[in-house]
């Protein structure tokens, strides 16, 4: 391939080290596409002739066509998958194919195909965090009213409902939607006419190939476009943190349909048996999708290190950028899928949740506020008499709304029967009226919020 400036052939371990082909055919679709902009371009601004264009246009077309077929024989001798193209170009095309390159660099060529594919990759993130958002607010609107405890610590605070719970979790995700739209709208520039890294003398339309690639316009400094990768480090990023947002759910499912919970149960398309003991019923897929979280991390601080020593402008470490974002890529894709398939399939436990939810005295901080709003008591006094109340009732192994009137006076004189209105849980719940709170009324008002905007 380099024949002009090399009398030899790479070594075998050269080559090993060198080859791209393995995993970087996977951008064909973005580098056929780039380079049908790129040859339309030469020829409307003269740099090459029209039949020339023809010929180049009718080979990649048919050059994509054997690719998309599975009948294109790729070569590790020719590196990676500009060369491939480009070689088997010239031999459907014949010598017009040797006019694709004019003007064009490698490393401006992989910076464009790189970007179509992260945008691409941004795309349908967006899609599988919205399809998650929708089986969650379908959830959470089913159950805007089941009681559940809610936790700090993993311990028993204070009650909440399984709607409000969900709708955390499409807090998280519409975040992470939003990361991803906000860094699509940054990469959206195009690369290509960078050339190598100075630009180059050919009179070339670098807006004419931003537009035919639905680019916003193209990248404005040679030497950043080739050298930088932000695009694929902010897709990471986003990813990284949708994936923590991915595996707190996975382990809330792991932690619920324990025995010991038996809040939720997973269908059996997304659980698997044991090859030992007959009951069990295991919450697989979860748990893979709180494991693949670390492929992702693991991806993006990969790259971080391979970014962060190389100085301006392009450099061979940046190869190693592909492996990780296609794997970060089919990782998230995965996840995100496999979650909403859980979340849609998930069946609920109400009498386990709702036992659970007044259990730990989960209504001691109703009691204090009732204190507070009725008997015009300091929080901090009110804090400390709920904890005396708390403790007795621990002591005779009771709930707080089982204690007896002459119990809760003994502690307070002031207490009436009108406090056992607040420490039901239902009671509790229905109370908790603040905006963005998880009285059944504010859940159905946030999961109406999140429905209008999706």
């Amino acid at each position: 391939m380099w024949g002009g400036r090399f009398s030899a052939s790479p070594s075998a371990l050269m080559e090993a080290i060198n080859v791209s082909i393995g995993f970087d055919q996977r951008l064909a679709a973005e580098d056929i596409a780039g380079s049908l902009a790129h040859s339309a371009m030469l020829a409307k601004t003269g740099i090459i002739a029209e039949a020339d264009y023809q010929a180049i246009r009718t080979g990649l077309e048919a050059v994509r066509q054997e690719i998309e077929e599975g009948r294109f024989s790729f070569s590790t001798a020719l590196e990676d998958i500009h060369m491939n193209v480009e070689q088997h170009l010239r031999e459907i095309a014949g010598p017009a194919a040797g006019r694709l390159h004019t003007a064009r660099s490698r490393n401006d060529q992989v910076a464009t195909d790189v970007r179509l594919f992260v945008r691409a990759a941004h795309d349908r993130a967006v899609a599988g965090l919205t399809q998650l958002m929708r089986v969650l607010l379908a959830q959470a609107e089913h159950h805007a009213a089941t009681v559940m405890p809610g936790f700090t610590h993993l311990q028993s605070a204070q009650p909440v409902t399984f709607g409000h719970h969900l709708m955390a979790y499409v807090e998280m995700f519409g975040r992470d939607r939003s990361r991803m739209r906000d860094s699509r709208a940054r990469l959206n520039e195009c690369p290509l006419g960078a050339a190598a890294l100075a630009g180059t003398s050919f009179p070339i339309d670098r807006h004419m190939t931003a537009k035919a690639l639905d680019f916003d316009g193209p990248t404005r400094n040679s030497i950043d476009s080739v050298s930088d990768r932000d695009s694929i480090l902010e897709y990471m990023a986003a990813a990284a943190i949708a994936a923590v947002h991915l595996s707190r759910l996975a382990e809330e499912l792991v932690i619920w349909m324990t025995p010991q919970f038996g809040f939720v149960r997973l269908s059996d398309r997304w659980t698997t048996g044991s090859s030992i003991m007959p009951q069990k019923k295991n919450p697989d897929a979860a748990e893979l999708v709180r494991a693949k979280t670390g492929r992702i991390f693991g991806a993006l601080i990969g790259l971080l290190t391979v970014m962060k020593g190389l100085p301006l402008s392009y450099s061979k470490d940046m190869q190693e950028d592909k492996e990780r974002l296609f794997d970060a890529v089919d990782t998230l894709e995965l996840a995100l899928a496999a979650m909403a398939g859980m979340i849609e399939d998930l069946t609920v436990n109400p009498e386990r949740m709702a036992a659970a939810a007044g259990a730990g005295f989960a209504t001691a901080t109703d009691l204090a506020d009732w204190l507070v709003r009725t008997l015009d008591m300091p929080f901090r006094d009110a804090h400390h008499v709920t904890g005396r109340l708390v403790a007795e009732a621990e002591r005779r192994g009771v709930a707080l709304e089982e204690l007896p009137l002459e119990a809760l006076t003994a502690v307070e004189p002031r207490i009436t029967a009108a406090v056992y209105d607040v420490l039901g849980v239902e009671n509790s719940v229905k109370s908790r009226q603040s905006f963005g709170g998880t009285a059944p009324d504010r859940v159905k008002e946030q999961i109406a919020w999140w429905k209008a905007r999706l």
